[in-house]
């Protein structure tokens, strides 16, 4: 074994001893080692054991470690470390900028157990609450992750959508330059809307392929030719590139087939036969087929859907009417109540507002308790009636209990407009206990939305599994709307069972989340992901009109 991989091990337990608060002094002196080894100008392994403990920063007890590392291959005091230790906090311990006490913090405190919850309390800023951070660290800790999801090369559709978008005009703007008349469009699986984006699809359209490919070099990006007209790059980002460059007479059949699922291609041109075609309109035509818009083409049913004429018409941003699930300074949001109305108001040109701060199980976001819930009724009562005819609804976002159960008596729930029921704890669960969970809350005569529900966020954690037509049946059951949460991170539920809830007579709601003004704009990320599943305005909660909404909650609650 070489020095480095000693000094990891060594490194990687004087970290998980700091953690759980051992003694200061060995911990230190594990940490010593590691350093020491790792700048050792011979190999440690070499020395015969009864030598080791007589290399400088490194006494009888650490030599010990070392002698059991290098005949085991581990060290039973750090095996039994990290068995106490969450698996996301053991690798929070590789990320710059937070050592093990602020780890420690994190972990114990926030309740926090994974990197993909850390960057989700970043977005929350959470993180300028706990002890011993502030904004420029929680901004620091935000940039690594990011970083780092970038290195996996797969990115949400939220962090690819500027640096396609800066692409694409960059593109125009040279092609425009170097007198190349083109067809140009971004097609993969951006232009279908999907949640995660594996790499930017574009295409070029011109009269000289061959030119174009010699000219593109000098692009700032530098493509690569791998000699078959397919152009590829890397974007500082991180994001990989691929730039087809196509005769002009083929541009809109291959903008076809570079946009949609394999099944939804295949079926489509089997059905409109090998024809020229001049537009996408066309290739549809053809196949005797109504058009169908890029955020469908999944080869799921809408193939069948456009023979019929029956393909829905999908909801717009214009649509929404209201913003629900939202979060105040009274929790863990960063703005006031009255800010994030008149945002709502005088900025989105929206009729109303529905405030969910957290319940009194979630702590660490400065949950509301009962005389807390009194007096933020009391402030959105005189709100209402400075900023009508806008109106503030009074919402929370309830935790369900591990038995299902939500976390306010009836007495209290029933003070409320509207219930978001949530999981935010105890998230490790069989499928069978999951479901059983998120059906006893949605039993609840008081839920109204159904909040995030499975809890996963992307690119980091998975969620816990659930019986998703179980759910959703209980959810019809009960005339309880599931939520489409439009952060970036959850867009949960996954657009894939928005048909199934539709069918079931389910209402969805575009809900952003929001903890700050800017949160709200997440709403766009909610609805791409709404028109993918063929939610319509009338199927969506928060398209209702104010009057609309108002009926719809008098009739919930009774």
């Amino acid at each position: 074994m070489e020095n480095k991989p000693i000094a990891r091990t060594l490194r990687l337990l004087s970290q998980l001893m700091e953690l759980h608060n051992e003694n200061p002094f060995k911990v230190k002196s594990v940490a010593n080692a590691a350093f020491k080894v790792d700048k050792l100008p011979f190999a440690i392994a070499t020395k015969p054991a009864t030598e080791i403990d007589k290399v400088d920063g490194i006494g009888k007890s650490i030599a010990a470690k070392i002698i059991e590392l290098l005949e085991t291959g581990t060290i039973q005091e750090l095996e039994t470390l990290i068995s106490q230790t969450p698996t996301g906090i053991i690798e929070m311990l590789a990320i710059k900028g937070i050592g093990p006490k602020k780890i420690g913090i994190i972990w114990h405190d926030l309740q926090i157990e994974s990197v993909g919850e850390l960057y989700y309390a970043c977005n929350e800023n959470r993180l300028i609450e706990a002890k011993g951070f502030g904004l420029k660290t929680q901004e620091e800790i935000k940039k690594v992750l990011e970083f780092r999801m970038a290195a996996n090369g797969k990115f949400l559709y939220a962090q690819a959508e500027p640096i396609i978008k800066d692409l694409q005009e960059k593109l125009t703007v040279w092609l425009r330059q170097a007198d190349m008349l083109a067809l140009f469009g971004v097609a993969g699986d951006y232009r279908r809307a999907c949640e995660i984006i594996d790499e930017a699809v574009l295409i070029i359209g011109t009269e000289s392929p061959d030119l174009l490919i010699s000219l593109v070099s000098t692009f700032e990006l530098g493509f690569i030719d791998d000699g078959t007209n397919i152009l590829t790059v890397q974007t500082p980002e991180g994001l990989n590139v691929k730039l087809f460059v196509v005769p002009t007479n083929n541009f809109y059949l291959e903008y076809f087939k570079l946009t949609g699922s394999e099944a939804h291609v295949n079926q489509v041109l089997a059905l409109a036969g090998d024809h020229a075609f001049y537009s996408e309109e066309d290739i549809y035509e053809k196949a005797g087929l109504d058009f169908v818009l890029p955020e469908l083409r999944e080869g799921l049913d809408e193939i069948e859907l456009a023979k019929t004429h029956q393909l829905p018409a999908l909801i717009t941003d214009k649509d929404l009417k209201g913003s629900l699930h939202n979060h105040s300074d009274w929790s863990d949001g960063v703005h006031t109540l009255e800010d994030m109305a008149l945002y709502c108001r005088d900025v989105l040109k929206l009729e109303y507002l529905g405030i969910c701060d957290h319940s009194k199980s979630a702590f660490y976001a400065n949950g509301l308790n009962e005389q807390r819930v009194y007096a933020q009724h009391q402030q959105i009562n005189e709100l209402n009636q400075k900023l009508a005819p806008f109106k503030i609804f009074k919402g929370i976002e309830s935790d369900i209990l591990y038995d299902g159960s939500l976390d306010y008596s009836d007495e209290i729930l029933k003070t409320f407009d509207f219930v978001v029921a949530s999981v935010h704890s105890q998230l490790k669960m069989t499928k069978e206990k999951a479901t059983e969970r998120l059906i006893t809350a949605i039993e609840n005569p008081y839920t109204t939305i159904l909040g995030h529900p499975t809890g996963r966020l992307l690119l980091s954690r998975k969620g816990y599994d659930v019986d998703f037509k179980k759910v959703i049946d209980a959810c019809a059951a009960n005339n309880v709307v599931i939520e489409i949460n439009a952060n970036p991170l959850r867009l949960d539920l996954d657009w894939r069972w928005h048909r199934y809830a539709l069918e079931k007579g389910v209402l969805l709601s575009v809900n952003p989340d929001a903890h700050r003004k800017e949160g709200f704009l997440d709403m766009r990320y909610g609805v791409l992901v709404g028109r993918k599943g063929g939610l319509t305005a009338e199927k969506c909660l928060n398209a209702f009109s104010l009057q609309q909404i108002s009926d719809f909650f008098t009739s919930k609650r009774s």
